[in-house]
Parts: structure tokens; sequence; C-alpha cells
């Protein structure tokens, strides 16, 4: 979704204005983006879209733990491994 230009607010404005704000987050589905001094500062985003970016997030944060652990497991498979006790000393040399 594009963000259209009556969607960003300077947040002196939105002082005044949050509960139209939030109302239109809510039933217009768009997000509202504050600014302070003329940046972007904070958004007003609809409760469920956030859990929604969370648990993209976190799924996300999942499959690069699986990708990582298959990376390992490959690397077992071909003796590419460093002992535990190596891995020690080689961490305090540094």
């Amino acid at each position: 979704m594009s963000l259209r230009t009556r969607d960003v607010v300077p947040i002196s404005e939105a002082r005044a204005r949050l509960t139209e704000l939030a109302q239109e987050v809510v039933d217009g589905g768009a997000e509202k983006v504050l600014t302070k001094n003329g940046a972007s500062y904070v958004a007003i985003v609809d409760a469920r879209k956030l859990d929604y970016y969370h648990a993209l997030e976190e799924e996300h944060a999942g499959l690069v733990l699986l990708a990582e652990a298959e990376i390992g497991l490959r690397q077992i498979r071909a003796g590419k491994r460093v002992s535990a006790g190596d891995l020690a000393r080689a961490l305090a040399d540094q």
C-alpha cells in the first residue's frame, strides 16, 4: 500500500486530531505517518495489522534460524567442523 500525502501529518496537528486519525486508520485501513520537524517520527497503525507484522517478523526469524541450522548440518556432514575445545582456544587467542 502506498502512502498518500494526506496520511502524513505533523505531530503538532496530530495532537488535536488523534481520535479522528485513529478512526481513519481503523476504518480506512491506511497508516498515518506523524512527522516531527518535517521528518518521519512515528506511525499510527491498526493494532490487528501490527500483530500481523509481528507474526511475520517472528516467522522470518524462524526461517533464518532453520536456514542456518541446515548450513551447519551440511558442514558437519562434510566434515567441516571444529571441536568445542578448538573453538574456545581460537576465541581466546583473539
